[in-house]
């Protein structure tokens, strides 16, 4: 059975970091892509960043880049999203994404709440 289980989110304050982990099972996670995405309140779901199978290209959304960093570790079945300096509007469910062009899994989320 397929599973992404995003864990790491919470409640931070402006300025503050946050490190998402998002734990994959259930099919061989090195040779899928994976990706961030996230949703904000009354907002369509965004992406936030992705990584290729062999970590060799990384994309991250305009308004996230410098301060938002996506790594992988296939030996762990982990992928994990740095979030440093996050601001109020980075509040939103962060969804985690497995896709190999055929496939394509997502996880339930998790809230990130940036608020002093």
């Amino acid at each position: 059975q397929v599973q992404l289980v995003e864990s790491g989110g919470g409640l931070v304050q402006p300025g503050g970091s946050l490190r998402l982990s998002c734990a994959a099972s259930g099919f061989t996670f090195r040779l899928f892509a994976m990706s961030w995405y996230r949703q904000a309140p009354g907002k369509e779901r965004e992406l936030v960043a992705s990584i290729t199978a062999t970590g060799g290209t990384i994309t991250n959304a305009d308004s996230m880049k410098g301060r938002f960093t996506i790594s992988r570790d296939n030996a762990k079945n982990t992928v994990y999203l740095q979030m440093n300096s996050l601001k109020p509007e980075d509040t939103a469910v962060y969804y985690c994404n497995a896709n190999n062009f055929v496939m394509d899994y997502w996880g339930k989320g998790t809230l990130v709440t940036v608020s002093s």
